[in-house]
């Protein structure tokens, strides 16, 4: 019975109070992180964010009261001291990162997902400032997540930038056109050719063309795929921007 009261002792009860306090502050934080992804629908939204965050946090603050682990019986690191967070730390992160690598896919030509696994590793990041009761820190470092993965999006739009976009065409190979006519067609649309690739495809006789463009600005695609779809040439043909 000793050792049962003893996870009922009062100053068991107080750390358990404050462990749900920033526990509590992790779940809302995490929430808000996690908002900013659901609202611009990908995957990874509100419950991930929240759990990543809550997580984190009670990792860490646990660690803070090892002469209350196993109701104070068991005898903790420093026993009423602290324990060692930095290994805790270095626990979390290692985790996160395996969880991170697994939104990142690569689409076609395209990576997507980079942006929300960083995301997600600073959402783990918090819920370690929180455990350790650095609580302005956190909430400060929540909102900056926030305006990066928010408000960044108009602001590299509107400074100068180049658009990067993929693109394969499949010809008959004795109906290919020359480089020259493909990179003139090109700069008519606004895009550069800035590297080159062919493949001759066995059994089919196609010769495929797989070309990078780049070009200042944000040039309107849908003139180039228009383009492309009414060449009597083009066998087949894809298109898709160079995201990361």
């Amino acid at each position: 019975m000793d050792r049962l009261s003893a996870y009922w002792s009062q100053a068991e009860l107080i750390a358990n109070g404050m462990i749900l306090l920033h526990l509590a502050g992790a779940l809302l934080l995490g929430i808000l992180m996690g908002y900013e992804r659901s609202f611009h629908g990908r995957a990874a939204g509100m419950r991930t964010y929240a759990l990543v965050c809550l997580a984190s946090t009670a990792l860490t603050v646990v660690n803070a009261y090892p002469g209350l682990w196993y109701g104070g019986i068991g005898g903790g690191v420093g026993n009423g001291g602290g324990g060692d967070p930095t290994r805790v730390v270095q626990g979390i992160v290692t985790g996160i990162g395996f969880l991170g690598a697994g939104v990142i896919m690569r689409e076609s030509f395209s990576i997507r997902g980079l942006s929300t696994a960083a995301s997600i590793w600073t959402a783990a990041a918090v819920g370690v400032a929180i455990g350790l009761g650095f609580y302005v820190a956190a909430i400060g470092a929540a909102f900056m997540v926030i305006l990066v993965m928010s408000g960044f999006r108009r602001l590299e739009a509107a400074l100068p930038h180049h658009t990067v976009v993929q693109v394969m065409l499949v010809f008959e190979r004795d109906q290919a056109p020359p480089a020259e006519t493909i990179r003139t067609k090109a700069l008519e649309h606004g895009y550069e050719i800035v590297s080159w690739a062919f493949h001759l495809r066995n059994g089919s006789g196609h010769l495929e063309y797989q070309l990078t463009l780049q070009a200042s600005g944000t040039p309107d695609p849908m003139e180039l795929i228009d383009k492309l779809a009414q060449s009597s040439r083009v066998v087949e043909f894809r298109l898709s921007p160079s995201r990361i």
